[in-house]
């Protein structure tokens, strides 16, 4: 999840070191996993790029559900990358800025873009490059954690930072948790509704998923109030290019 459209010094050290985070929850993973099958359906084998792969685990757990069909991991990261290829058998680096994916256009199938978007200077660059790379009608399936997650309107109600939202990315400010993972902005699911329809695709459906950090005694509220997307803790959109 460390792919970014631009790369100041101290972002770019941030996501080359190896404390950082580089997979989400199972869950979020399964849950996007089953859409994009359901979205693919039976036929031919289809070219999938998992776009910000990460250390390869939610590729990984992706696989079984979608037999047949090419998998590519992609990520700046070279560590990360360094990790994807223990569990992936393609992962090649790439980039949503200047230089673009290394992929021609329109000669991929589906993307998937999981815990990405949050991290990006230039997202509508990257949703562009997306479009760029992906046949016509071809699917997007991207997830980023919810500002308007049900424990976050109650937290600014408390006058308390959200939880997803960073100040810095050095130390935790003023919101609950103990990690800093480098989130420079965050979407409801209106507003992710409309940056992806503006970017040129048409969005197909919108599911909620719950969040592997929630604290043990809340997680089965969470996963109750993944039924509604727009309180959901992670957001998972399915999208065609138009």
């Amino acid at each position: 999840m460390t792919a970014t459209t631009s790369h100041p010094p101290g972002l770019r050290d941030f996501y080359e070191n190896p404390a950082v985070p580089v997979a989400s929850g199972p869950s979020r993973s399964l849950r996007q996993a089953r859409m994009l099958a359901a979205a693919l359906g039976t036929g031919r084998p289809r070219t999938v790029l998992d776009i910000g792969c990460g250390d390869g685990t939610a590729a990984a757990l992706a696989a079984p559900l979608l037999p047949g069909h090419r998998l590519v991991g992609v990520d700046w990261s070279q560590d990360a990358l360094r990790r994807a290829r223990t569990r992936l058998p393609y992962a090649v680096r790439g980039e949503l800025g200047d230089s673009g994916l290394p992929f021609g256009t329109e000669s991929v199938d589906a993307v998937l873009f999981s815990e990405v978007i949050e991290h990006l200077v230039d997202p509508d660059a990257a949703l562009e490059e997306i479009r760029r790379v992906l046949r016509p009608g071809g699917h997007l399936l991207l997830s980023t954690p919810n500002l308007a997650a049900w424990y976050n309107r109650a937290l600014l109600l408390a006058g308390v930072q959200p939880v997803f939202s960073e100040v810095s990315l050095r130390a935790i400010h003023g919101r609950p948790g103990r990690e800093v993972v480098g989130h420079l902005r965050l979407c409801t699911a209106r507003a992710l509704r409309e940056l992806v329809t503006a970017s040129g695709f048409a969005v197909v459906g919108l599911q909620g998923a719950p969040f592997h950090g929630v604290p043990r005694p809340l997680r089965p509220l969470d996963r109750l109030v993944c039924r509604r997307p727009s309180l959901a803790s992670i957001l998972l959109l399915h999208a065609r290019k138009t």
